[in-house]
């Protein structure tokens, strides 16, 4: 008290009442700055919602920066009636939910990408969440897409801003909410706080693309820990598509929502029937068909021109150097995708044995299946590239394992950044720690895969440029000879696996700390995805204990129990837990239940606090590994 009255005199002090008015929010509703520990407790909540976004997925993210966007002059005709379609809205025809759609790589992304830009730049608020199955885990699932969604609405206004953290703080776990439960508390209804202001100014779009490309998400058991948890409920990624459409087609419904949609896919079965005009006569605008709506020939020559012009003056090539009509030819060939002439310049650019000049004739020889297929021309692309392989099928096998292992390895832990790194995945692969296998196979492939350089494979990504060479490597019918079945590729990991647990275990290979990091996880991968797929990850009972020491050190003892779980896996049908930890000493026992043929009986297996040791029960019809951190050990 003396501080607050230091200086006065000739006062008494009688009854004093003092209220700490510290968090007491503004009175003003206006967008006047926040002060005090109200201000910091308001930018808490910010943060927090922050924390649950998937700012990778936003248009303008750093994830996307080398997405493609439409070329100066091209997709004009599709991106101006678009952008006609979200400015003006017409009273007569208040549909306010348009589907843009098309076969794969017809140029979606892109149209949304440069709209999405087109938008900003003239000041008209937009939001965006761009899916994508090869991107991080943010841009792969339905579980960031309304945070996102309502983190960049609340960009536009303080008083938005501050009614979302207000629902934040009133219900702390609405982050694990169900999507319609999301919606309603993080957008709805602060819009609804702000319906009769009439300079509420956010007559925009919120642009969705790629939504077939969100995968389903998996949603685990809690009770169950370690590489056993299981999807307490089965779901399929057409569930989640719908429950994405229903979500934003309901937040129309809205009076208090002043957004126009625009959603951008494949013509998949669940979109085709979603959007159906005979289902929905009156609920949504005519679709754009980017493939059947828009003649995209002329923009493709226009792009080829462009591209082969500052190719000839990079390499100061003749301005005869390409053969006469191959633009037409190009152009004939890309059936109206996209994809194929930008792959076909990447091609031409990043050829590290052959001019241009050569490479764009090997091109335009190239056979193919005289079929109805509109991919034909891409196919033979793919497989041309691929072939320049020095091993064509080992490189293939790389690049789905790359796929997988970029896709799954989300599940490895919460911080997927420092795992999945393209150094990491190298040394899991290479059958040689210290070689240069993965340069050797991918490097006449930087036109299919972005490759970080040298210096940055410790902290970088493996990427594709586009999902269609995926689609093509899983389509046997389409890549031939190359194809390889997903289980092989399972079992190929596996084995990469095994060889840098038996390396580490017999020469103490000097691996860094990060892949040791990786290499803890990589059973979590295997239970989740694998599962009995390899049957034995450690091949002997030193490799096993290598693994658990290097487990406890980067997890720490309290994960025992966890750690048993995981060395046994794939003997789930022998083994039944019975007991749980105990975490005062983080012992624990087992009940082993032996069903082979002959064998009935049961034996208890306790293990205590001491070190680490590992046990080969050899029984009749049953091999299996018993791990534990063990002071004793009775059958």
């Amino acid at each position: 008290m003396a501080n607050n009255f230091e200086g006065a005199h000739d006062f008494q002090v009688d009854k004093l009442k003092i209220t700490n008015v510290m968090n007491t929010p503004p009175s003003s509703s206006g967008n006047g700055p926040l002060k005090g520990t109200w201000a910091q407790d308001a930018l808490d909540v910010a943060l927090e919602l922050e924390h649950h976004i998937a700012a990778e997925a936003l248009h303008d993210s750093a994830e996307r920066c080398d997405a493609p966007k439409c070329h100066p002059e091209t997709r004009v005709a599709v991106q101006d009636d678009l952008y006609d379609w979200i400015e003006n809205r017409d009273v007569d025809n208040p549909n306010n939910m348009k589907w843009v759609t098309g076969p794969a790589s017809t140029g979606k992304s892109a149209i949304m990408g440069s709209l999405s830009d087109r938008c900003k730049k003239n000041g008209l608020p937009v939001a965006s969440f761009f899916f994508s199955s090869t991107g991080s885990i943010g841009r792969r699932t339905k579980t960031a897409f309304v945070t996102t969604i309502a983190h960049q609405i609340a960009q536009h206004r303080q008083d938005l801003k501050d009614a979302i953290a207000a629902a934040i703080e009133a219900d702390t776990i609405i982050f694990k909410k169900n999507l319609d439960v999301q919606m309603e508390t993080l957008v709805l209804a602060p819009l609804r706080t702000i319906v009769g202001d009439p300079n509420a100014g956010l007559r925009g779009v919120i642009i969705v693309d790629g939504l077939d490309e969100c995968d389903v998400e998996r949603i685990h058991d809690t009770t169950t820990t370690g590489s056993k948890a299981k999807p307490t409920l089965a779901r399929t990624t057409d569930q989640d598509h719908l429950e994405i459409l229903q979500v934003l087609h309901q937040a129309l419904s809205d009076p208090s929502f002043p957004f126009r949609i625009l959603i951008a896919s494949r013509p998949e079965r669940v979109f085709r029937e979603f959007f159906d005009p005979e289902s929905n006569p009156i609920s949504f605008a005519q679709k754009l068909d980017s493939h059947e709506d828009y003649n995209a020939d002329a923009d493709i020559t226009l792009f080829l021109e462009a591209q082969f012009n500052r190719l000839r003056r990079r390499y100061n090539l003749p301005s005869s150097w390409l053969p006469p009509d191959a633009i037409k030819n190009l152009v004939d060939k890309a059936s109206g995708q996209f994809i194929y002439a930008a792959t076909v310049i990447r091609f031409l650019e990043m050829g590290q044995r052959e001019p241009p000049k050569a490479l764009i004739e090997a091109v335009l020889r190239m056979e193919f299946m005289k079929t109805s297929n509109p991919l034909e021309h891409l196919d033979a692309l793919y497989t041309h590239i691929l072939e320049s392989s020095p091993d064509p099928p080992l490189s293939v096998r790389w690049i789905s394992s790359i796929h997988q292992l970029t896709i799954d390895g989300a599940m490895f832990t919460p911080d997927t950044g420092s795992v999945c790194t393209a150094s990491n995945i190298n040394l899991l692969l290479q059958r040689d720690p210290e070689s240069s296998e993965a340069e050797h196979l991918l490097g006449n492939l930087h036109s299919l895969v972005r490759i970080p350089p040298p210096s940055d494979q410790a902290t970088a990504k493996y990427d594709f440029y586009h999902k269609s060479l995926l689609d093509f490597l899983g389509d046997p019918g389409r890549c031939g000879s190359l194809s390889v079945a997903t289980d092989e590729i399972d079992v190929y990991i596996c084995d990469g696996f095994v060889r840098a647990c038996k390396r580490g275990c017999d020469t103490h290979f000097p691996y860094p700390e990060n892949f040791l990091e990786f290499l803890v996880y990589f059973p979590s991968y295997l239970g989740l995805s694998v599962g009995g797929a390899c049957s034995k990850i450690f091949p002997t009972p030193a490799s096993a204990d290598w693994w658990v020491l290097l487990a406890i050190k980067h997890q720490g003892d309290e994960h025992l129990f966890d750690l048993f779980r995981k060395i046994h896996y794939n003997v789930r049908g022998f083994l039944n837990v019975v007991s749980e930890l105990r975490s005062d000493t983080h012992s624990f026992s087992i009940l082993l239940v032996f069903s082979a043929a002959g064998i009935a009986a049961s034996r208890r297996v306790e293990f205590g606090a001491a070190p680490f040791c590992v046990v080969w029960d050899q029984l009749p019809g049953l091999h299996l590994a018993l791990a534990g951190r063990a002071d004793r050990v009775s059958l």
